[in-house]
This record gives structure tokens, sequence and C-alpha cells, in this order.
């Protein structure tokens, strides 16, 4: 079986910064695909991009939450619901937070009002959905219903969604994963899911691998290229997707988050062209999700 990958930049629109990384990284074939974060204040930007490119795989990057501390975004349907405060802005934080206090039919009304909104700006044809922060998966507290639901409405689009369709121990291991519940319990109600996404017609990778900052790959630019480089080396055949959030060095991007700086390196790394070399060298063959549903049709 040959090797896949999607490169997947997560968070566009959400910045400025992200915008220019991610427009430039899509623009030069350095990644395969990303996804738009419609709540977020330069979503309007990313969007006409994908309008002006419907080639590129960009989907959808379902938002339900909002991290940082002072940059906030809110959810499409509104305010007096279950997802904002009383500011209205998206109430929560974390993913556990979100699975433990949200509505599940404000929830979907929120969901299907993003993928309506990027439509109206002019994603007419998404290539898929996917997540931020994992927040529809469950697997914080096992409130696994947003799960299906969210199958649900990717079948009813006719969209992929990030999924792996396999589960391995290193991925319970991988902090950007941020696996909570019992493994046991995740093996056996994912591989129900999986089966379901097959049942409803929901193409979804074979293997979803995100690179991590738990390690000395922190310490230096140097240290995160020879770990990716080497994370890509373990690849298994199948379709692997691997998400990053790339963004430019600049004043916006270091009052959004004081991790920036792996931002940064991720745009570095990926527009550099040792590095699609280096994939290409280990025989592995840069795919959208786009693909991915013709590979599955």
């Amino acid at each position: 079986m040959d090797k896949y990958l999607i490169i997947n930049a997560d968070d566009f629109g959400m910045s400025h910064a992200s915008n220019v990384a991610v427009m430039d990284l899509l623009s030069n074939g350095c990644i395969s695909s990303s996804t738009i974060m419609a709540p977020c204040p330069w979503a309007y930007e990313a969007a006409k991009f994908a309008n002006k490119n419907p080639e590129l795989g960009i989907g959808v990057h379902l938002t339900t939450t909002s991290e940082w501390g002072t940059y906030r975004w809110a959810p499409v349907i509104g305010t007096g619901n279950s997802l904002c405060d009383d500011t209205g802005v998206f109430m929560y934080h974390e993913s556990d937070e979100f699975e433990e206090g949200a509505d599940i039919d404000e929830i979907e009304a929120e969901i299907r009002a993003q993928i309506a909104k990027l439509k109206t700006l002019g994603v007419t044809n998404p290539s898929h959905l996917d997540n931020h922060m994992g927040s529809l998966y469950g697997i914080e507290t096992g409130r696994f219903e947003t799960l299906q639901q969210i199958f649900d409405i990717a079948s009813e689009y006719k969209l992929p969604f990030r999924f792996p369709g396999t589960f391995t121990d290193e991925q319970f291991k991988n902090t950007m994963l941020g696996i909570k519940v019992d493994p046991a319990l995740v093996k056996g109600l994912f591989g129900k899911f999986t089966a379901y996404a097959k049942e409803r017609g929901v193409a979804i990778p074979d293997y979803l691998i995100p690179g991590e900052w738990s390690g000395p790959q922190r310490d230096s630019y140097e240290n995160y290229k020879e770990y990716i480089y080497e994370l890509y080396r373990s690849f298994p055949e199948g379709v692997v997707e691997t998400y990053i959030h790339p963004a430019v060095e600049c004043d916006e991007l270091k009052a959004i988050s004081g991790n920036w700086i792996t931002r940064v390196w991720e745009y570095a790394l990926f527009k550099d062209p040792q590095t699609m070399q280096h994939i290409k060298s280990l025989g592995i063959k840069l795919i959208s999700y786009r693909d991915l549903a013709k590979m599955r049709g």
C-alpha cells in the first residue's frame, strides 16, 4: 500500500498573521489542505482566497471554543445560548468545559451556521470538515453524542471529516490529541464510529498523527525540524493526516499567543523546500481532502 499525507493548516482566518502564512503555503504547494474558522474576524479574507482558488482543499474548521485570554470570538448563531457568556463571546476556553456545558441542539445550530456563513462568503464547495481543539470528539469527558452528530452533518453535506480510522498506542500518548478517557473505551467506541462513517459515506483518513511540542523540539527550530523529519519517517502506509498552525511573526500574533514562536517555526519549516524534498524521499504522496473523497468514493 502507498503512503499518502494530508498536511492541514488549521486556524485559517483566525488572524491576518495566520492568513498570510497559510495562503503562501497553499499557493506554493507546500501544504495540501486548510480549514477556516468562520467565527473569527479574518475569516472573510480566508474565504475570499478560497473562492479564488476552488481547486485547493480548503474546508471548515468547526469552532466551539475560544481559548485565548484577550482575543475572543463569538458564536455565529449569536447570543442567548449555552455556547456564549454574558459578553457574547464563546464561553468555553477548553474542550472539557464545552463538552460538559453545551446544549446538543445549539451545537448543531452553530455547526450549520458556520458552514452557511462560509458559503455566503464564497466557500461554496468546502473540501471537508474538521474541529478546533477537538471539542466535538468527546475525548475529554466521554460525551460522544457530538461525534455522532457531526458524522450525520458531514454525511448530509457529503463532506469528509477529520477522524482517524485507526488508533495506535502512540496516539494515546500524543498531547496534541488530548485523549483523557479510558483507551479501551476510545478504541471500542471509535471502532464503531469508523464503521458508522463508512455506513454514512463520510470519508476519513486512516490515521491522525499531529506533531507535538512537549519535548526537546520546543527548545530550538533545529530541534523542531529534526523532530518533524523523524516523525514523518514513522508514518505508516495508508492516508495520514497531520496538522499545523502556521503564522508569520508580527505584533498581532505575539499579542494573541504566548506560544507564538511555535507557529512561526511551523511556517518556516513547511516553507523550506527541503521539507517537501524530505517528504518525497520517503515515498510519501501529498494529497488533499478532495483527493481523499475521490479515493473513498
